[in-house]
């Protein structure tokens, strides 16, 4: 699925990504602190470390960069599987593999997690589709993974089971940055990851 643009004024690709990543990153704080509609785009960039006149050379509007926010976690996840991991290998360690490096994705940006799912209803009516979308595309990737195992004898599991196992997937990791408050008292992120994948691989009846 393409990128929804989001235009700048500035030609230079790597000045984009650097001033648009600082964006990010101040602004996660700021929702987080005081939600997306109190944020004003003044903060935003005082909070990024440059002007509001230089704010706008890289969007047109706050929503922007609560769009650009949710797109950074779903690069992530797609970088992290896809490079580190053989999606057709249908083995059980390369779908822990798996399991092990989206969780640590989620550790890595939790406040931008937490912030997509509290701030996403602020999205636009054609951006929170295509938000969605990528979350969408995040299940099927692990779904693609478990339908390799099931292909290679090391699962048996029907279509609406392999499924729903991916989506699980997908929010037993986010839960990581959602109940922070409460699991991160009791695990750290390996014995979380090692728990949650014991679960899981438990559920689909690891052979």
């Amino acid at each position: 699925m393409k990128k929804r643009e989001v235009l700048a004024s500035v030609k230079d690709e790597r000045l984009i990504e650097k001033r648009r990543d600082q964006m990010v990153k101040g602004a996660v704080t700021l929702f987080k602190e005081k939600g997306f509609h109190r944020t004003t785009t003044r903060e935003i960039a005082r909070s990024a470390g440059f002007s509001i006149g230089t704010l706008y050379e890289y969007i047109r509007q706050k929503e922007d960069v609560l769009y650009l926010v949710c797109d950074t976690i779903y690069d992530q996840v797609h970088i992290r599987l896809e490079q580190d991991i053989d999606m057709k290998q249908g083995t059980i360690e390369s779908l822990k593999l798996a399991i092990k490096n989206y969780f640590k994705v989620v550790d890595d940006m939790q406040d931008e997690v937490l912030v997509m799912y509290q701030e996403a209803k602020s999205l636009s009516k054609d951006a929170l589709p295509y938000v969605l979308k990528k979350e969408a595309e995040m299940a099927a990737m692990f779904k693609k993974i478990i339908e390799s195992c099931i292909k290679n004898g090391e699962l048996t599991l029907t279509e609406q089971e392999s499924e729903l196992i991916s989506h699980n997937i997908i929010v037993q990791g986010q839960m990581w940055a959602f109940r922070r408050w409460t699991i991160q008292k009791n695990y750290t992120i390996d014995e979380y990851i090692e728990l949650q994948t014991k679960v899981i691989l438990q559920g689909v009846g690891e052979k």
